[in-house]
């Protein structure tokens, strides 16, 4: 009777954790950019139908990256959650700390057990208040840790080249529009060149403290997104020409700095000591 395999506890999380973060590696980044008015969440997701941002309650709001079919089940809980609360206590009591207090229990039992696989998955919750101050964003990880963040964040992707990016350029209290030109500019900054991503394939929204609406999330589309972000330009990979330093010159060209020939004479030089007169040319 053969044995079976033993694998210390320590080599299993590791394995586990290593599987999780290869997968939500792959996906896109999703970033999120506190400005002055509110909360910004921006992916790069040609997907007009599933969503990586989504609505959760009145203030709150859900960002994820990683398998679709995971971090949309989290959701789908996490909404059920919120009326459910709402509806038997109070619509003050839905907080995005609650909500992600419990997001973190069920990632970390899910990430603990052993009969299943963790899920490929990281996952953002915001919540504003009625200032600056009191807004929320809380990061979620694959085992169920929790980070609460500031000013900005980003997960998912090449997540380390965009978090500098965002790092050097972001100013605090900045307004919408050019917090929305900032995330975009971070996730098309790579680490050998960078590239515009078109207005079609970001997926933008916000939760937005000046709404009168009880429901803060909105999200940003069509000619409203194309309005913030403005003109953009492509970045050239074109050499630039070099710069003219011509040694001859040509007659007629513009640009050219080198000696030019002196004009021949139609009458031919007299000889030095000749008394001959010049002999014109023929003609």
């Amino acid at each position: 009777m053969s044995m079976p395999y033993y694998v210390s506890p320590e080599q299993l999380m590791k394995d586990r954790a290593d599987y999780a973060r290869k997968g939500i590696s792959r996906g896109r980044s999703v970033v999120v950019v506190q400005y002055a008015d509110g909360v910004l969440f921006v992916s790069e997701n040609p997907s007009q139908a599933l969503h990586k941002v989504s609505e959760i309650y009145d203030r709150i709001a859900f960002a994820a990256v990683g398998r679709y079919n995971e971090f949309e089940n989290l959701r789908i809980a996490g909404v059920r959650l919120a009326d459910m609360r709402g509806y038997a206590y109070d619509r003050r009591d839905v907080t995005g700390r609650g909500l992600a207090n419990a997001y973190a229990q069920t990632l970390g039992t899910i990430f603990s057990s052993g009969g299943e696989k963790p899920y490929e998955v990281e996952i953002f919750v915001a919540e504003i208040g009625d200032a600056a101050a009191d807004d929320q964003v809380y990061r979620l990880t694959y085992d169920g840790q929790v980070a609460d963040e500031h000013d900005w964040a980003v997960m998912g992707g090449e997540n380390d080249v965009v978090a500098a990016y965002l790092s050097e350029h972001y100013v605090a209290g900045s307004d919408l529009p050019t917090a929305l030109r900032l995330a975009a500019g971070a996730l098309g900054h790579g680490q050998d060149s960078d590239r515009v991503i078109p207005a079609s394939d970001l997926e933008v929204a916000v939760l937005d403290r000046t709404r009168s609406q009880q429901r803060k999330f909105a999200r940003v589309l069509g000619g409203r997104l194309a309005e913030l972000l403005g003109p953009r330009e492509t970045p050239s990979t074109e050499a630039p020409e070099p710069a003219t330093t011509g040694t001859t010159g040509t007659a007629g060209t513009a640009g050219t700095t080198g000696p030019t020939e002196p004009p021949v004479s139609p009458v031919s030089p007299v000889s030095p000591g000749s008394d001959e007169p010049p002999i014109a040319p023929p003609p």
